[in-house]
């Protein structure tokens, strides 16, 4: 180890996304260095390294030869108390100049991309120089670049390899409430007997990601090895991503895009197809839902994603259909992780109270899927899908798949919540998607998972004053408050006429 060396003091402070780390002020590296606050510098130990932001102390929370870092700078570099940690200022980074030219609207070839992604997994991008990284490619990135791009994630990450002859695999773009199509999807094809190892993400601007709602009902966090040995028994997995190395660019850039809000289509592309191709896909199916309140507004909008998708997955030589689907709603009751749960559960149990939209959607990706393999004709997958869905075979599978991974629970309701009513007589016309999830963030979720909202005024229902339109669901009386706030000041949110 070279450099300055500090003994680590753990202050427990937690700063989200942004690595910062914490010095005295009179410190002798400070003096010798020249540091001062906001300074971005380089902390590493004999293993890891990461680009972190000064705070200065001035107080006798920390002593001269300590250092302390955020609970997220920690957690990346795994340290423990009185470990010894070296800083020192950050070196140019060379990769950066092919950020500044994606700024100012360059195409990047693809050396370029492998270059800034090595750099993003090392450690040696701030948050300030991953936001401009993101925002440069929001503005436009062609074909070619997103080809680029999506091969780098690949060749910084890890990469399953199956005996299989084909796997498939399927995935949602986001941006609609609800939609917990994916693990009714993986219940059916694994019973089906086509192998399935889905790896899904955590939130990243919405209520609940797959991996949510999935933890809810079993353990997501597998390695690699798991995944191979319960994808080996059972079929199919549910997966957290962000606990494997499969696109490890994909898990940072996401992070900093959940802090800016941003999921811009280049990325978005390279996100999605960067895991399947990590996971060992051959066959993917990809559902694009499209409406004015979801990620995807426009059908020009979601037809040019459509082309770019089908583009990239030739050049990386994946056999992809993708779906455009109906986003001016919501899919399902639930929206939040536990409430989702439910939702899923009770399609795969074959509850005559089950949402049948959900049902319908789901049996639409499945029966897609296995015409995509190959193993059934067109138009018969959604027969066979949806005879393995009401046998009960589907459930059967997926509660082997959840007991291999660690075990099968059911969720509950959180203990406070509020009805929300109609004011008016009439019919339900727009449903505001964004404001909807608004609101079961606001409720606490997906950070709490019993938070969130249940959805019970679908377009065209005829509802009179004091009908029920959803019910906000709270582990807290406080995060209640704040959602209702924000529902009494909002009147759009389901529109009446």
């Amino acid at each position: 180890m070279y450099g300055y060396e500090l003994a680590f003091k753990d202050l427990g402070i937690d700063t989200q996304q942004e690595h910062v780390v914490y010095m005295r002020a009179d410190c002798h590296v400070c003096k010798s260095e020249g540091f001062s606050a906001l300074t971005r510098i380089k902390v590493w130990d004999q293993q890891k390294s990461i680009v972190a932001s000064l705070n200065v102390i001035e107080t006798d929370i920390l002593s001269p030869g300590e250092i302390s870092l955020s609970k997220g700078a920690r957690e990346t570099l795994q340290v423990s108390e009185g470990a010894l940690l070296a800083v020192s200022h950050l070196s140019p980074v060379e990769s950066m100049k092919y950020v500044r030219a994606k700024i100012f609207g360059n195409q990047l070839p693809t050396a370029a991309y492998r270059a800034i992604m090595q750099d993003l997994v090392q450690g040696n991008y701030s948050n300030v120089d991953i936001a401009a990284f993101i925002t440069g490619c929001a503005v436009q990135m062609s074909v070619q670049e997103i080809v680029g791009l999506t091969q780098a994630m690949i060749g910084v990450g890890e990469k399953i390899t199956w005996d299989f002859p084909l796997v498939v695999d399927k995935h949602s773009v986001g941006g609609l409430p609800g939609n917990r199509t994916t693990p009714i999807v993986v219940a059916i094809v694994a019973a089906y007997g086509l192998p399935i190892p889905k790896t899904s993400s955590r939130a990243i601007t919405s209520p609940a990601g797959t991996a949510d709602t999935l933890g809810t009902l079993t353990r997501v966090n597998l390695d690699i090895e798991e995944i191979k040995q319960v994808v080996q028994k059972e079929g199919g997995c549910f997966a957290w991503g962000g606990a494997v190395k499969l696109s490890p660019a994909d898990d940072v850039l996401i992070r900093v895009e959940r802090a800016l809000d941003i999921d811009s289509e280049g990325q978005l592309i390279a996100s999605v197809l960067s895991k399947k191709v990590s996971v060992g896909a051959t066959h993917v199916v990809i559902d694009v839902p499209v409406g004015e309140t979801a990620k995807i507004r426009s059908h020009k909008n979601a037809e040019r994603l459509k082309t770019h998708l089908e583009q990239v997955a030739r050049a990386l030589g994946l056999k992809l259909e993708v779906l455009l689907t109906d986003g001016t709603q919501p899919v399902g009751r639930g929206i939040g992780p536990a409430l989702e749960a439910m939702d899923v559960l009770a399609v795969l149990q074959n509850d005559p109270a089950a949402p049948q939209d959900l049902k319908e959607k789901a049996l639409v990706f499945a029966g897609c899927l296995l015409e995509l393999a190959g193993k059934e004709p067109a138009g018969n997958g959604i027969k066979v899908a949806q005879a393995i869905l009401e046998s009960g075979e589907a459930y059967q599978k997926f509660k082997a798949i959840c007991l291999a991974q660690g075990g099968f629970t059911v969720p509950n309701y959180a203990p406070f919540c509020h009805e929300v009513t109609a004011a008016q007589a009439g019919t339900i016309i727009r449903i505001d998607n964004r404001r909807l999830s608004k609101v079961a963030k606001l409720a606490g979720a997906p950070e709490d998972t019993m938070a969130g909202v249940l959805f019970a005024a679908p377009l065209g229902k005829t509802v009179a004053p004091g009908d029920l339109l959803f019910t906000i669901f709270s582990e807290s009386e406080g995060e209640l408050a704040y959602a209702l706030e924000y529902v009494n000041n909002e009147k759009d949110i389901i529109t009446i006429a």
